[in-house]
């Protein structure tokens, strides 16, 4: 019977599948099937949640079928990423759109990335003071107990590392290495190993304008070939955001939801404060708000059913570059250091609010000012090189607690929400690094503001 009931729920999904395939075929927008994805899947996730329970042996075999659409889109958004980066930043150089403020769009890039982090915490800090969240009045499970159990093991001997050495780890060794992704500073590597090749090939173009043709015509038809891969990927976005929000949903455990609500209300609170941060330095730089929240919504939603900012990579960068105005240099520089340097929601909110949370059970008062700076000062210091993919927020949190000396295996409290926050943590990392983006255009004036201020929403993140 339950083979049946497999293959019934299977089918369910592939008929969703072809609603919206249908919707494609007619012509809609690819916004409307985006948004129509997301109910769908809601639906379908409710109705296998209720159905079937969260223990159930049924619904753990089917999600793992969903897993094929859902966790493959993912993965093959996570394919692109490195040729993306790699490419796009080469051929940022060869059209001389960073050459001469590169300095100058760097350090904007990492101020507003690490300066956002920081409010982020302090943000945190201020939710979980307001809420009085303490982590010694939640309620652990056997999954609870059991999570921190590992991280204590895991992390057992092991020091956070110090500024000098998490710096050393962003130079790549072994270019090839990163390129796979292999370290969780790889993206950054991957940059500073591009930036290298672009100034060579500056350095050739000074030289030998042949030579430089040759290998501009080159990596043109390179950036072509990789742009033909991401497009394709992307125009499958409605069918992998079905998938997941389909098993997110039907794998809550809304018990533990409620019982953990006024952490994730916080959470919440925190993350949505540091979206209006992120506006306010919108509006700061002369631009409208509103313009960016609704020409950045379909990748800001699939950061959030996604849960994973490396994913999210080829559609922030094609919203910045085809949507918001940003030159390609900018784009690809922000998204890319956006991913391992000042994740707002993975590297900011979250390890502050615990460690705010942790302090009491160790005799530490959260609101002593000197404690209260030191958070927000190592949490900056520790957004260096976190994942931007699944775990990311973990192991910030990781590095934060053992920093300041906390008890790592409190961390493994909020493991039966996790998905849900992350959802809003990822959403706000991606949203960071637009607006990083986007301001830092701004002020280099290499902003399209004609670009940005049209009130259509431009290019289809999917060129559909």
């Amino acid at each position: 019977m339950s083979n049946l009931q497999i293959i019934l729920n299977v089918a369910v999904l592939l008929v969703f599948v072809g609603i919206l395939y249908v919707m494609n075929k007619k012509h809609v927008k690819f916004s409307n099937r985006v948004f129509a994805s997301l109910g769908l899947g809601i639906v379908l996730g409710l109705g296998l949640h209720f159905i079937y329970g969260l223990d159930s042996e049924v619904l753990a075999k089917t999600t793992s079928w969903y897993n094929i659409i859902g966790t493959g889109y993912v993965k093959l958004l996570q394919m692109v990423a490195m040729p993306l980066v790699f490419i796009s930043i080469l051929i940022a150089f060869t059209k001389m759109k960073i050459g001469k403020n590169f300095g100058k769009m760097a350090a904007l890039i990492l101020a507003i990335l690490i300066g956002t982090t920081a409010v982020s915490a302090a943000v945190g800090i201020l939710s979980a003071t307001v809420f009085d969240l303490d982590a010694t009045q939640i309620l652990q499970g056997d999954a609870e107990t059991a999570r921190g159990q590992y991280l204590e093991e895991k992390t057992t001997g092991l020091a956070a590392p110090d500024l000098p050495t998490q710096i050393i780890e962003l130079f790549p060794a072994n270019p090839f290495l990163d390129l796979t992704g292999a370290r969780s500073t790889s993206t950054i590597a991957v940059v500073i190993f591009s930036a290298f090749l672009g100034f060579a090939y500056l350095r050739v173009a000074r030289k030998d304008e042949g030579t430089a043709a040759t290998i501009k015509k080159g990596l043109d038809a390179i950036y072509a070939l990789v742009m033909g891969v991401v497009t394709i990927v992307l125009r499958l976005t409605p069918y992998g955001i079905l998938a997941i929000m389909a098993r997110t949903v039907a794998t809550s455990d809304f018990g533990a939801i409620y019982n953990l609500g006024k952490f994730v209300i916080a959470s919440y609170v925190a993350l949505f404060i540091v979206l209006i941060v992120h506006l306010l330095i919108i509006t700061l730089s002369g631009l409208n708000p509103f313009t960016y929240l609704k020409k950045s919504a379909e990748t800001l939603l699939f950061a959030f059913t996604s849960r994973s900012s490396a994913g999210t990579l080829p559609m922030n960068i094609k919203t910045q570059t085809g949507r918001l105005g940003v030159s390609e240099g900018i784009a690809n520089f922000s998204g890319s250091f956006g991913l391992s340097i000042g994740q707002n929601g993975c590297a900011g909110v979250y390890p502050a609010m615990l460690a705010i949370m942790i302090a009491p059970t160790v005799g530490i008062n959260p609101l002593d000012p000197v404690f209260i700076i030191t958070v927000i000062a190592v949490v900056a210091v520790s957004s260096f090189g976190v994942a931007g993919v699944g775990g990311g927020a973990t192991f910030a949190a990781i590095l934060v607690l053992s920093a300041l000396d906390l008890p790592i295996a409190l961390a493994g409290v909020l493991i039966s929400v996790e998905p849900l926050i992350d959802m809003g943590r990822t959403a706000l990392n991606v949203s960071g690094s637009m607006t990083a983006g986007v301001t830092t255009a701004r002020i280099t004036k290499e902003l399209d503001t004609e670009m940005y201020n049209n009130k259509e929403l431009g290019a289809q993140v999917a060129d559909l």
